[in-house]
């Protein structure tokens, strides 16, 4: 069973910041009916499942939660049974200490979620930092699925001017309770989060954007996603991406302005095996723009791991 709920467990001020409430913000969460809220790791957690069959986690990126998957988690449970939690820190999840939002300490805290719910994913799909996650869990031997789908993902470290400049600035950023409250402060002004949103190259619905909104505006949302940014180190795990053992499947959206779909190409060349899908005219959210495209490649890929049964070929 999950860990109960330390009460005591010592926070950072982030987790004293306003988060998204599940009676306001919450009241027309995509799935809402699919949502529990379970205690792991010291933290109170927001989980969606769906779907039957064996097992596929999904794990969203930086600055999102479940609502990433509105659609495509759907579609997957049409053959598994999807999970999809919010991250530490992120959407209705609770905000741990600082020390606890690495990539290392997200990935055990992950697997410790999954141990209380009784799952084994066959198949992970993490989306931009998510698929960082993911991998690292993978190689922690923390979970062992037959395929690993990156979604825009963020294996690499940064490098250039952005590595020197911007890194630093978000750990310092991380030290300040001020900045995520101007950050959702700015996000409710009209037009604030569409263009953050097409800075990635992608073009999200009213309803997509929408919940967007509800997050940017929280300034405990913000706060988490500052210091993952912070805390993230991905040169370890990029030197040892070549030890992967599930299939991997990188699927890229051409127009992606956050992570350039080129680093995909990058981390097939290092990882035996891997595969490249680029989504051509798609931004950063293409799972978001195209989700019944990515369900496709996501279910082609099982039935070659052999989770699937492999398509009836109709007789001529």
């Amino acid at each position: 069973m999950p860990r109960a709920l330390n009460d005591n467990h010592p926070q950072s001020f982030a987790a004293s910041l306003a988060k998204p409430n599940w009676i306001d913000h919450g009241r027309d969460w995509p799935h809402r009916q699919t949502s529990s809220f379970v205690h792991a790791a010291g933290l109170r957690w927001h989980v969606q499942q769906m779907g039957r069959g064996p097992v596929v986690l999904l794990i969203h990126g930086t600055g999102a939660a479940t609502h990433s998957w509105r659609t495509l988690a759907p579609l997957l449970a049409e053959h598994f049974t999807v999970v999809a939690p919010d991250l530490p820190g992120h959407g209705f999840t609770a905000t741990p200490q600082a020390s606890r939002m690495s990539m290392a300490a997200m990935a055990q805290d992950l697997t410790a979620l999954l141990r209380g719910l009784g799952h084994r994913p066959v198949m992970v799909a993490g989306h931009s930092a998510g698929a960082a996650v993911a991998a690292r869990m993978c190689l922690d031997g923390s979970i062992a699925p037959a395929a690993l789908v990156g979604l825009n993902a963020a294996l690499l470290p940064i490098g250039g001017a952005a590595s020197r400049y911007m890194l630093p600035l978000a750990r310092m950023l991380a030290t300040s309770a001020l900045v995520p409250r101007l950050v959702a402060r700015f996000a409710r002004n009209p037009g604030m989060v569409e263009r953050m949103i097409a800075d990635t190259g992608s073009t999200l619905d009213d309803a997509g954007v929408d919940y967007y909104r509800r997050l940017v505006g929280s300034p405990g949302h913000v706060a988490a996603a500052i210091r993952m940014m912070a805390s993230w180190r991905l040169h370890e795990l990029a030197a040892q991406l070549p030890q992967l053992a599930p299939r991997l499947l990188l699927i890229a959206g051409s127009n992606d302005k956050t992570i350039a779909s080129k680093d995909a190409t990058r981390v097939q060349a290092m990882v035996p095996g891997a595969r490249v899908e680029v989504m051509q005219g798609l931004g950063h959210l293409a799972h978001e723009e195209r989700p019944h495209d990515v369900a496709g490649l996501m279910t082609e890929l099982a039935r070659e791991a052999g989770l699937l049964r492999p398509m009836a070929v109709a007789a001529e």
